[in-house]
């Protein structure tokens, strides 16, 4: 299959090289094209310009810095022309506005789009479990779906709302910078108190997938709306908060972690939801939502 790539950096490399190695034409383009040498060496065709990548293929792939760059690339008369009936897929970070507004630039020159978010660094890039998010018109991602599955297998298609990609990465990247800081501060916690800090590590890495089932437990409970106990009473997090924190100030540490976790849950507390499931703490959030 004839497939374009935009963007040369660690990621887009990785994903030409992947597709080369499956067997696709390649067509590359970069704005630094000296980036594209070795992958010319490997059998990809350079292109002259952004617009010709374009008309190159059926399918184009873009993974450049951000939005701005994209639209500095794609904002172009040329590209304008050559993109009509071929699919862009849009593989660079960005916002679910940005993912609609180029959908809109999409449709307004009458290609198709799909948005994706990868989830996986450039090694983990090609592997049967990679996961790579996708949204967009159905018929659009179902044309590129095997090409895709060459970089990553885990195909997660989210529907035809342009935006959900790009939110749902949002929303799971929120978890992980969440559970960083958790992790930073365990780290701390742990190393002030003379704990070895790699078998931290171990213990974190062995209990990650229950938590992780229990985290898919409370959404569906959020899901439900029915937030009678199941399995973990609200109250018990109330205190085990407050006591992570006056461990902290015990230990001289840095408080700002565990007081925005006791915060969070005293506030649910104060709310009247301390004999409900601990997934009720989302009505904390969507309080703080509103106007005023």
């Amino acid at each position: 299959m004839q497939v374009s790539v935009i963007g040369l950096g660690s990621m887009g490399a990785t994903l030409a090289r992947l597709l080369l190695a499956a067997g696709h034409d390649v067509t590359v383009w970069n704005r630094s094209m000296a980036k594209a040498s070795e992958l010319v060496g490997a059998g990809a065709r350079p292109a002259g310009s952004a617009a010709e990548a374009v008309a190159a293929s059926g399918v184009t792939l873009m993974c450049v810095y951000d939005y701005a760059a994209a639209a500095a690339i794609l904002h172009d008369a040329a590209v304008e022309a050559a993109i009509r009936g071929k699919v862009l897929v849009q593989l660079t970070t960005g916002s679910p506005q940005d993912a609609l507004e180029a959908a809109e630039w999409a449709t307004r020159h009458r290609a198709g789009y799909v948005e994706g978010a990868i989830q996986a660094a450039p090694s983990q890039m090609g592997q049967a479990d990679t996961p790579l998010l996708l949204s967009g018109d159905r018929a659009a991602y179902e044309q590129v779906a095997g090409l895709l599955r060459v970089i990553a297998g885990n195909l997660v298609y989210l529907g035809p709302a342009i935006d959900a990609a790009a939110t749902m990465d949002f929303a799971t990247l929120s978890y992980v910078y969440g559970a960083y800081a958790g992790f930073m501060h365990g780290a701390r916690l742990a190393e002030v108190r003379g704990v070895d800090i790699v078998r931290y590590g171990d213990i974190v890495q062995s209990i990650a997938p229950s938590f992780g089932a229990f985290f898919r437990h409370q959404a569906g409970v959020i899901a439900s709306g029915d937030f009678r106990v199941s399995e973990s009473p609200l109250r018990i997090s109330v205190v085990a908060t407050q006591r992570i924190l006056e461990a902290s100030a015990d230990a001289g540490i840095d408080t700002r972690v565990p007081r925005l976790f006791a915060s969070l849950l005293a506030q649910a507390h104060d709310a009247g939801l301390a004999d409900s499931e601990l997934a009720a703490l989302i009505q904390v959030f969507r309080v703080s939502a509103r106007p005023g």
